[in-house]
């Protein structure tokens, strides 16, 4: 009987060990993660009433403890390249890692071209971040249709914290 009971405290000492290692190991994200200057690129194509139109850019982005986004980025779209002003909000970063934002795009002049949605999720430990473009609107409110993805990469963290 002594042997039984010591097999069931064994296995049942074991049980609760894996429990405890499985729960220690999960770990969720932060909004603390989105924080510091990114930088990325964007490829993918638009699709306009005359066709599809080949869409690449490339750019930082500066996200901050406030919730906003601030950058510039070059970009081509159908071979046409600009200079533009990038100014957004992002949301919450969800504890299984993914998070939205939206940002406005503007000229060197401040006019504003279009404004972007974008859903994604921070991967490597917080260090990337892969998105795809969810809405595209132009200042009129209309809708452009578009197949855009981003890959970005941490440059730097927030001041006083490390990567």
């Amino acid at each position: 009987m002594k042997r039984f009971v010591r097999a069931i405290f064994f296995f049942a000492t074991l049980l609760l060990s894996l429990v405890a290692a499985v729960a220690a190991d999960h770990q969720t994200c932060k909004d603390a993660v989105a924080l510091g200057a990114w930088g990325y690129t964007l490829t993918g194509t638009l699709i306009t009433p005359s066709g599809a139109v080949p869409f690449a850019t490339v750019g930082t982005a500066v996200f901050d403890v406030d919730g906003t986004i601030s950058g510039t980025q070059t970009g081509s779209v159908g071979g046409q390249i600009s200079q533009d002003v990038v100014k957004g909000t992002w949301d919450q970063t969800n504890p299984d890692c993914t998070s939205t934002f939206s940002v406005d795009i503007y000229n060197q002049s401040g006019q504003l071209l279009r404004t972007v949605y974008w859903a994604g999720v921070f991967v490597d430990n917080g260090s990337e971040f892969r998105g795809i473009l969810t809405s595209m609107l132009l200042p009129n409110g209309m809708a452009v249709p578009a197949i855009v993805t981003m890959n970005s990469k941490k440059l730097f963290p927030p001041p006083g914290r490390s990567r």
